[in-house]
């Protein structure tokens, strides 16, 4: 938001501040000055001069030939390009020597060999208007010889360039901003007068509200006696250095009007809407050609305003249509000051990719009551072009229930100094907020004081109209804070009861990572979006169910992942392809998916945290170590299923994790035909397991058991197990059976004679220790016969 000071000391005494102060009361405020640009300074050696004749070069058709006089009673040749000038006209002349505001030095050069005893110059190029298409025409009246700036009498001003946050509307406006600064100062704050004039005969328009709720007021008044041209020159200033291209008196008026006020407004040629006004939404597949000569197709959640004959002439509250623009010939027009509702004018905004001044003020809230005020202050702007001005009565002001009332909120003095850490009297809050329109009416409001209850000094506090973001206690405790000053509150660190620390689930998260870690394994952050296709290369099912990104940056990362095997195998193709030596790597990461694993759907699709673990060069075996290692930490056991082979990896050298139907994840290799697709050439050992399970289930409580000072009694038993029959069903057959002796079972053979046997030899060595006694060798030679018993009934044969 760009405000002028020029305008901003018109509603209070700033002649005591300096530029940089007043940044800096602006700043503690809460409107953080981004920049400070000054604008109107002279430029040395820019004179007015009279144009004495004009005459064209044969030899030069863009440009021509001038002859000014600078006041001096010489008679001075200047090449010019633009033609707009006549004879006896006033124009700036930048003479030789002067430096020009974008660092040009003006000097004698010739054309033709005739040269150019300076330069003729435009408004923008002086920084008085936005014009760059011809020679800026001086009033006439004008002294030759005069600086150009001291005869159109330009100041220099000051434009600060705020960062207004979303709930500051009124900070989009002088009016506002000078309100607050008024406030901090302790000056007087006096909004600038509307226009006093007598008024005409009554003029109504009919206006019918459609859609009460996105539009809850439309005031339109009919104004006569309009002469459309160009603005005063101080009020086109103003438009330019408020950051908008001065139009004509009309619009700059509007523009105006919105940039005090902060209430947008829209003047339609009264001729073009004597029917009258509808507002409605939008029909399926009507079209606007709006101000900007941009044909939109609109939606039917989008606000029109229309005429009485419900032709569409205006987006509400963001631009009006080409067909009932003002013109030259206007002589007549219907201001129309209106109240839309916020979040309508901010989804067609955004839908449109039209974002406008208007827009902006509108989807932050405008005051709802302000709607007179701004039309007073746009008559009392178009009167100066405009001494015949008419302002007819009988305005159209149609109003729905759902216009915004102001709120009544209850303010504890007790709470205000609780939060801020202050020592603030009942006045004291009283008198802050109502320097800023607050109205606070004191009432007694129950305080807590540790268990007892008791009553304290507090306010119901009316909110203005143009605060719609006060609705809460703390809003009116933030305006107290503003204006006490954050830099008199200083910087104090809370205490709390309860000191920080990590959940339940962060710490077994962590616990996971550094298990991992020990594992000798490095972790990898692989991209999460995938390519169409990625999925099926890693030999991942399931692609279908992937979510599609609408806007991906690049069409190579379209895809959300369901799983953390395809950028896992990347990074260990990228490290293998750079010869990197032991490569062991994992991902704890999220995976999401557009269906249930049922395939029920769902209105957000799933997402679970996943482990995936990767080394290379080692088998099978180093992966069902690493499962082995996490369920003894987390005490969350599965069993391996090889019947049930996951896509992806090694028929014969990959299991299931499996608890019951539930599966929590997969072991083995993966399988030679994905790994030459990646370009690995050995094996690759993999561990995928369902995090969530892991972290949201809480272990057992360890129980501390005797180390037993007797020694251990060990056998060693070779199975001939059925190839159906995994090692680890054979592995807790056999412990179970040991009973409480069992210490521990390992397995520490295999052998299979032919890779088309459908058995295989399996070696387990058991240890047995009692904690009381040395075992004899009767309980050894039971507990070895129950051991060979649950192996048989598994259908395994004892190998001699």
């Amino acid at each position: 938001m760009r405000i002028v000071r020029s305008l901003l000391a018109e509603y209070c005494d700033l002649k005591r501040l300096s530029d940089e102060r007043l940044g800096e009361v602006m700043t503690s405020l809460g409107m953080q000055v981004e920049s400070m640009e000054v604008v109107g300074t002279p430029v040395a050696g820019v004179v007015v001069a009279k144009v004495l004749r004009t005459e064209r070069h044969p030899d030069a058709a863009k440009v021509h030939r001038v002859w000014v006089d600078a006041g001096d009673g010489v008679e001075r040749h200047v090449w010019c390009g633009a033609f707009n000038m006549k004879s006896g006209d006033l124009v700036p002349l930048a003479t030789l020597g002067t430096k020009m505001l974008d660092g040009r030095e003006i000097l004698r050069r010739g054309i033709f060999g005739i040269d150019s005893e300076g330069m003729l110059c435009s408004g923008a190029e002086l920084g008085l208007s936005s014009d760059a298409a011809g020679i800026m025409i001086l009033p006439a009246g004008g002294k030759p010889g005069r600086n150009v700036f001291e005869a159109l009498d330009v100041k220099r001003d000051v434009v600060y360039d705020l960062d207004i946050t979303r709930n500051r509307p009124d900070g989009t406006g002088h009016l506002g901003v000078a309100r607050d600064v008024a406030a901090q100062l302790g000056v007087k704050f006096a909004p600038l007068k509307g226009d006093a004039a007598k008024r005409g005969a009554a003029r109504r328009v009919p206006v019918k509200i459609i859609d009460e709720e996105a539009c809850a007021r439309f005031n339109v008044t009919v104004m006569s006696g309009i002469v459309v041209g160009p603005s005063p020159d101080h009020l086109a200033r103003r438009v330019l250095a408020a950051g908008m291209r001065p139009i004509n008196n009309v619009v700059d008026a509007s523009n105006l009007v919105m940039l005090e006020t902060n209430q947008p407004n829209h003047a339609y040629d009264a001729a073009k809407v004597s029917s009258g006004f509808r507002i409605r939404k939008a029909k399926v597949g009507e079209t606007l050609t709006t101000l900007d000569g941009t044909q939109r197709k609109l939606d039917t959640a989008d606000l029109l305003i229309c005429d009485g004959d419900d032709r569409a002439i205006g987006i509400a509250g963001v631009m009006g249509g080409a067909n009932t623009e003002i013109g030259d010939a206007t002589t007549e027009i219907a201001l129309e000051t209106a109240w839309f509702e916020p979040n309508g004018v901010r989804l067609t905004s955004q839908r449109l990719a039209l974002r406008t001044e208007a827009s902006a003020r509108f989807e932050r809230g405008v005051d709802p009551l302000g709607v007179d005020y701004s039309v007073a202050r746009f008559a009392a702007l178009l009167r100066e072009s405009c001494p015949n001005l008419v302002v007819h009565t009988g305005a159209a002001d149609p109003r729905t229930r759902h216009l915004p009332k102001q709120p009544v909120v209850s303010l504890r003095v007790a709470q205000v100094n609780r939060v801020l850490g202050t020592n603030l009297s009942a006045k004291d809050v009283a008198t802050k907020l109502g320097k800023i329109g607050f109205v606070c009416t004191p009432k007694k409001i129950a305080v807590k004081k540790g268990s007892a209850v008791a009553s304290g000094p507090g306010f119901a506090v009316k909110v203005p109209s143009w605060r719609p973001d006060c609705v809460d206690e703390i809003d009116l405790v933030e305006e107290v804070a503003r204006h006490v000053g954050y830099d008199v509150l200083g910087k104090r660190v809370s205490q709390s009861t309860q000191s920080g620390g990590l959940s339940p689930l962060q710490q077994r998260r962590r616990a996971l990572r550094d298990l991992v870690l020990s594992f000798g394994a490095s972790e990898a952050m692989p991209n999460l979006f995938l390519a169409p296709g990625d999925h099926e290369r890693a030999g991942v099912a399931g692609e279908a169910a992937a979510l599609e990104l609408e806007n991906p940056l690049v069409v190579e990362e379209s895809l959300l992942r369901t799983s953390l095997r395809p950028g896992m195998l990347k990074a260990v193709a990228f490290n293998v392809s750079h010869r990197a030596t032991a490569i062991a790597l994992y991902e704890l990461g999220h995976v999401y998916r557009a269906h249930a694993e049922d395939g029920a759907a769902h209105d957000l699709p799933d997402e679970t945290e996943q482990l995936c673990i990767m080394a290379v060069g080692v088998d099978a075996s180093q992966a069902v170590g690493w499962w082995s290692q996490i369920t003894a930490v987390f005490g969350v056991g599965a069993q391996l299923d090889q019947s049930r082979v996951p896509a992806g990896y090694h028929p014969t050298r990959s299991a299931t994790l499996a608890r019951g139907k539930q599966v929590v994840g997969y072991v083995g290799e993966i399988d030679r035909q994905v790994l030459a697709k990646y370009g690995i050439e050995d094996r690759v050992a993999c561990l995928e397991v369902d995090a969530s399970v892991l972290l949201g289930e809480l272990p057992k409580v360890p129980v501390a058991k005797p180390v037993s000072r007797f020694p251990s009694s060990d056998f060693d038993l070779a199975f001939s197990v059925p190839a159906k029959v995994t090692a680890a069903v054979v592995q807790r057959a056999v412990k179970q059976a040991a009973g409480a002796l069992a210490e521990e079972v390992v397995l520490f053979d295999v052998f299979r004679k032919a890779a088309t046997d459908d058995s295989r030899s399996l070696a387990y060595r058991i240890r047995l220790r009692a904690a009381d006694r040395t075992l004899t060798d009767a309980e050894v030679a039971t507990a070895r016969a129950a051991c060979i018993v649950a192996a048989e009934k598994l259908g395994c044969t004892l190998r001699g």
